[in-house]
């Protein structure tokens, strides 16, 4: 039986990561007390992954304005980070983290570890500044992601997380009417 990631806690880790041009660390401590986005792709140097990060990174200032940070997450190293960050035009618009999670921990902690190949399935996590999964998405690798979608999920868990009593419809966008849950609104929907 599967089991879900929502409302648990982000995992203890420290791992590697190629940042603008350095190499640093990065933990679950310097995750905590912000909002954040793990970013999971199957490798550097292929085909989708480029244009996720791409618009992700198109989106960066939005998520940033939003106190969110971005963490691009593969089982590469954080050495081949940098040499695709070095030979590639687009992934050079990338300035955030990107960790390298060469044992798979990170990966498989989230759920997103194919054991057939080592790579990671392409997930998208938002986490809440208490270290909590409030959003999780798991694609097959043929299928790319839209960063326009994440940046509403993230409104969304930010306004529910602000006004507990209400909850936000499909499509919602911010200033758009939300639902207060109740008997009231039974078969009115």
């Amino acid at each position: 039986m599967m089991k879900t990631i929502i409302n648990t806690r982000l995992p203890e880790f420290s791992l590697p990561a190629y940042v603008n041009g350095e190499l640093k660390t990065v933990t679950d401590k310097d995750v905590k007390g912000k909002w954040a986005i793990f970013f999971f792709y199957p490798a550097d140097f292929t085909f989708v992954c480029p244009t996720e990060l791409v618009d992700m990174a198109e989106h960066y200032d939005k998520f940033r304005q939003l106190g969110a940070e971005v963490y691009s997450v593969s089982t590469d190293t954080q050495f081949t980070h940098k040499a695709w960050h070095d030979a590639s035009e687009s992934i050079r618009k990338i300035q955030f983290p990107m960790l390298a999670d060469k044992t798979g921990y990170l990966s498989e902690s989230f759920g997103v570890l194919n054991p057939e190949d080592f790579l990671a399935y392409r997930g998208t996590f938002i986490v809440n500044p208490e270290g909590v999964v409030k959003v999780a998405e798991i694609n097959d690798n043929g299928i790319g992601r839209n960063a326009d979608e994440t940046v509403r999920k993230l409104e969304a868990a930010q306004f529910v997380a602000e006004h507990g009593d209400q909850v936000c419809p499909a499509r919602w966008r911010p200033g758009e009417k939300t639902l207060t849950p109740g008997i009231e609104l039974v078969g009115k929907i």
